[in-house]
């Protein structure tokens, strides 16, 4: 019965800290689409036409601003001429010097196809939750462009399409789409845009002979949408940097100009609209996700019917320009920038069509070619619809709330929305156009104001739950390790009725207060949680007293009280730096180098005898120390591949020849094992080195033939799945081998596990990770035998309980526990900045999966992010017996005291500033909560990795005093589990 409390512990930690990632979405990033609202559009005369019939709308996905607008030598050149730069896209050029308008359209966060796509057209920032939900369908349903406009064509990727398709209404959007198949990532991405082009013009020919389709496309009010992939999968590939990526923009831009042209053939009455934007940008290292600027800006040009035509300021510096585009040679053309959304009411003023229902984009007036009293309108028109929004939100919020709190600028004073909105059409009909456009302006304002007002409304309520929850799961944690690991159990919790009824009560008013205000399922258990643990904490606080007693009870000198001052200060400043550390990388090479010289802390006497010991972990650390000052951006790089898997397979040889003087921990003489014995299990690790071998064979291959276009071989694709699968079953063919002191040595368990993983780590390694893995092998071996020499170099422990086969924990182990935390974060900050959600490289993946597959592919980057943590795993779980504590001890001390830094993180998540910043708070706090969840999963994950593993300790004190040798296995009678 003793492994059930562990078991609830951390199926209680699992839940909890699952459902308190989700409250930022509760909190911070509540959806915005409600249902209900009246639509909006322009009032026009009959005899009035809208600015244009149809509008066209080009879409490259992944495409950066800058290098749409810079200039660049031709990526094939074929003559000294071609080497002096040029622009690439010269006919999206000459719409912005003579034709239309253009800037930069600045996306939000995630920077992902799916959200980008639905502000676009939509006009609507979605919940950011929305986008693990899929790419193919809508999580919710709603309005867009499209949905209003009479007919829309679209073609493109089978990831987008649909979702638009399908959010309409039945028969409204025609969608032409590539198979999965052809988004691969091993070939020449073109063809993914050239498909699109050519199904455009098939279209266009087609109508001249039929009849029907001639007419639909003669209709006003319709839409063309071309969604350009093959930019996002050169990108990928190729970064956005290389010759592929530019040579596709050259590739979008003479489509651009064909269909154009083609369309303007065809109607011949110069009443079509043009808009090309992106969806998103693209980061060096060919990712996005994340708010960094190369991800959040993208082009904006619009020409045609209805458009403005381009603001020139010769000889000068435009307004709207700044060093951003101080490159792109376009300074006398007036930059004008927008949100993402803005487009959206841009497109459907353009058609004349409905706003659609949840947009909250601005329509960005200089881009109207229009007289001050049709944006006058049209920015009250606009206005109206967020109002409208606010109206359906605010009706919804009163009829839920006890003492609802009205958004002030929309109450006092009389100046209603209905007052406000009375006032500008005065102006208007007054022909105060200009002053009428401000004051939709400013009303624009106050309505988005009133919509992130209600959205926050329940701001202040939930963040101080959520935090007395995290106050409460490190509270009740920290009593269970007390009571399980210190005192074994000895305290029985008391329980008092006046206690249980102040809970109770607290969460029945809880709960009635959600009922009245129809509040989520999950702000129950955001209630429910705090209760609990508090609880559970005031039901033990004898436990408490007991423990404190017995962890603290040998502080009575001064010395002593200073000492644990001194050790408290350092802990939190270790703490503190591991915060930074999300943010600035470099901090993790300071605590190695401190690190490395930890041994001198206990004496040269300590060093003498323990120098070979002591000089491995030094050096272990030093070379740990340089991943972080490596750039997180890396690109593929074949010989610091080969090189990692050279040192991974020199390494397991090293084993074979010297497996002897290793297993008897490099000093004292062991019992040979029989023959037959040993030679079966040297045979296997034989077998881990060669694919070990084989993997760094095959990715070689592959990654060559990628990289020189031409496809991966089918061979090598399978060959790379039998060696990764192969590898990671291995350690089920050491159950053949019968035990005997080499097999069921800690050593050669580590070495097993390290073997298992190695070909993984080849296969999905794209520079130099190879090294990570090796290197960070070797400071969690050192660091488990060089705790087990400080353990056997301190006083002995406090006696077990009679029956109790483990020590109670002490203060020191709080320091293992410290070292496992920082372990644990360059685990994943040491070869990349995954708190950036655009830091993984779909390279390595590419070896296995060429064709686009988001979570197959994701699937297999979590593989290898998941490596480390189990090398992590297994010596922790080694280490609880060397050192004699409880197998989950050390593990939920761990889970005890790193919710520090959630909390930290929970409170510095933003939702306005910059993107970069919302895009990083929000994965720095997902992190960070994580990092419980994984703890908690490793605990068991280290019992299955190191079953059957026998460790040595010198002494141990049993519960009547005596001292005994032995052999410890998992605290079982005979040693063994």
């Amino acid at each position: 019965m003793a492994s059930f409390p562990r078991f609830r512990f951390l199926a209680i930690a699992v839940i909890f800290h699952l459902a308190y990632i989700y409250s930022i979405f509760d909190i911070y990033f509540v959806s915005p689409i409600v249902s209900g609202m009246r639509l909006f559009e322009v009032e026009r005369p009959p005899s009035q036409r809208a600015p244009a019939d149809r509008l066209v709308l080009f879409v490259g996905d992944g495409l950066r601003a800058d290098k749409a607008f810079q200039s660049h030598p031709e990526p094939y050149p074929k003559s000294d001429n071609d080497l002096v730069p040029r622009p690439l896209a010269p006919f999206l050029r000459s719409k912005i010097l003579e034709k239309g308008t253009f800037g930069v359209s600045h996306t939000r966060v995630p920077t992902e196809s799916r959200p980008g796509h639905v502000a676009l057209i939509a006009g609507l920032y979605e919940d950011v939750s929305a986008v693990t939900t899929g790419w193919k369908m809508n999580p919710v349903n709603f309005d867009s462009v499209f949905n209003r406009s009479r007919h829309t064509w679209s073609w493109g990727s089978p990831d987008i399409l649909p979702m638009f398709e399908h959010g309409a209404v039945p028969g409204r959007v025609d969608a032409y789409m590539y198979g999965h198949e052809m988004e691969d990532f091993s070939s020449d991405a073109l063809v993914l845009d050239l498909w699109v082009f050519d199904h455009v013009k098939e279209l266009f020919a087609e109508a001249k002979t039929n009849k029907t389709l001639g007419d639909a496309l003669r209709q006003d009010r319709i839409v063309f949408f071309l969604h350009l992939l093959g930019l996002d999968t050169t990108g990928h590939f190729h970064r956005p940097y290389s010759k592929e990526y530019l040579n596709n923009i050259k590739v979008v831009d003479q489509g651009v100009k064909e269909i154009t042209e083609l369309i303007e053939d065809f109607y011949r009455d110069g009443r079509t609209a043009f808009v090309f934007t992106a969806d998103h940008g693209m980061s060096d290292w060919g990712s996005h996700g994340d708010g960094h600027p190369d991800n959040t800006r993208t082009p904006l040009i619009s020409w045609g019917s209805g458009v403005a035509k381009p603001e020139l300021y010769p000889g000068r510096v435009a307004p709207g320009h700044d060093e951003y585009s101080s490159d792109w040679n376009l300074d006398h053309v007036r930059r004008h920038d927008v949100a993402q959304a803005d487009v959206a009411a841009l497109m459907a003023y353009l058609i004349g069509v409905e706003f659609p229902a949840n947009s909250v984009g601005e329509l960005p007036l200089p881009f109207l070619a229009a007289d001050l009293k049709e944006k006058a309108k049209a920015s009250l028109v606009n206005a109206q619809g967020v109002l409208e929004q606010y109206r359906v939100k605010e009706e919804q919020k009163m009829a839920t709330e006890l003492r609802y709190r009205p958004y002030k600028p929309l109450s006092e004073n009389g100046l209603t929305a209905e007052r406000r909105v009375a006032d500008v059409k005065k102006l208007i009909r007054n022909g105060n156009y200009e002053e009428a456009i401000e004051e939709s302006a400013a009303l624009m304002k106050i309505g988005l104001g009133g919509l992130k007002y209600l959205q926050r409304y329940d701001w202040l309520f939930l963040r101080a739950l959520i935090t007395i929850g995290y106050f409460g799961w490190m509270a009740y944690a920290l009593t269970t390790v007390i009571d399980l690991h210190v005192l074994h159990g000895k305290v029985k919790p008391s329980r008092t009725l006046s206690g249980t009824v102040v809970a109770s009560s607290i969460l029945v008013a809880l709960y009635a207060s959600f009922v009245i205000s129809k509040s989520p399922p999950t702000y129950y258990l955001y209630a429910f949680f705090p209760v609990f643990f508090w609880e559970g904490v005031y039901a033990r606080r004898e436990s408490i007293a007991a423990g404190g007693k017995q962890l603290f009870g040998h502080v009575k000198s001064g010395a002593s009280v200073v000492s644990l001052l001194f050790n408290t200060a350092i802990y939190i400043a270790i703490i503190v730096s591991l915060a930074l550390g999300y943010i600035h990388r470099e901090i993790l090479t300071g605590l190695y180098a401190i690190g490395a010289l930890w041994p001198i802390a206990y004496g040269f006497s300590f060093l003498r005898e323990h120098a070979a010991l002591s000089a491995t972990w030094f050096l272990s650390c030093l070379a740990m120390s340089t991943f972080t000052l490596l750039p997180a951006m890396k690109t593929e790089d074949v010989n610091q591949i080969v090189g990692g898997g050279g040192i991974m397979v020199l390494i397991g040889l090293v084993y074979l020849m010297f497996e002897d003087y290793i297993l008897a921990d490099f000093s004292r003489p062991t019992e040979q094992a029989s023959p037959t014995q040993n030679h079966f299990s040297r045979t296997l690790v034989g077998v881990q080195i060669g694919l070990t071998a084989l993997a760094m064979v095959v990715t070689r291959s592959s990654a060559l033939s990628l990289q020189a276009k031409q496809g991966l071989p089918r061979g090598n694709q399978i060959v790379g799945w039998v060696v990764l699968v192969l590898s990671l079953l291995m350690p089920l063919a050491y159950k053949l081998v019968p035990s005997n002191e080499s097999n069921t040595h800690y050593l050669h368990r580590l070495l097993i596990i390290f073997l298992t993983c190695a070909p993984t780590f080849v296969i999905l390694t794209i520079s130099y990770e190879g090294l990570f893995y090796v290197a960070f092998s070797a400071v969690l071996v050192s660091w488990v035998r060089l705790e087990h020499a400080i353990y056997r170099a301190s006083p002995p422990p406090p006696p077990s309980p009679e029956g109790i086969d483990h020590r109670p924990l002490t203060l020191p182990d709080l320091r293992t526990s410290l070292f496992f935390l920082v372990l644990i974060q360059s685990a994943f900050f040491s070869t990349g900045n995954v708190a950036s959600v655009s830091s993984f490289s779909l390279e390595s993946v590419l070896r296995l999966i060429p064709i686009f597959d988001p979570f197959s592919q994701g699937a297999l980057l979590i593989l290898k992010l998941m490596i480390p943590f189990a090398l992590i795993s297994a010596n922790l779980g080694i280490l609880n017996k060397r050192l004699g504590v409880a197998p989950s001890a050390l593990f939920m001390t761990v889970m005890a005291v790193s919710d520090v830094l959630t909390l930290y993180f929970f409170w510095v998540v933003k939702d306005e500033g910059s993107w970069l910043e919302i895009g990083s708070t929000i994965s720095h706090f997902v992190i960070a909560s994580l990092l419980c969840v994984f703890v908690a999963a490793l605990e068991p994950v280290s019992g299955v990795f190191i079953s059957g593993v026998e460790v040595e300790r010198e002494e141990k004190v049993v519960g009547n005093g005596e001292k005994k040798n032995g052999v410890v296995g998992d605290g079982k009678a005979d040693g063994r589990i």
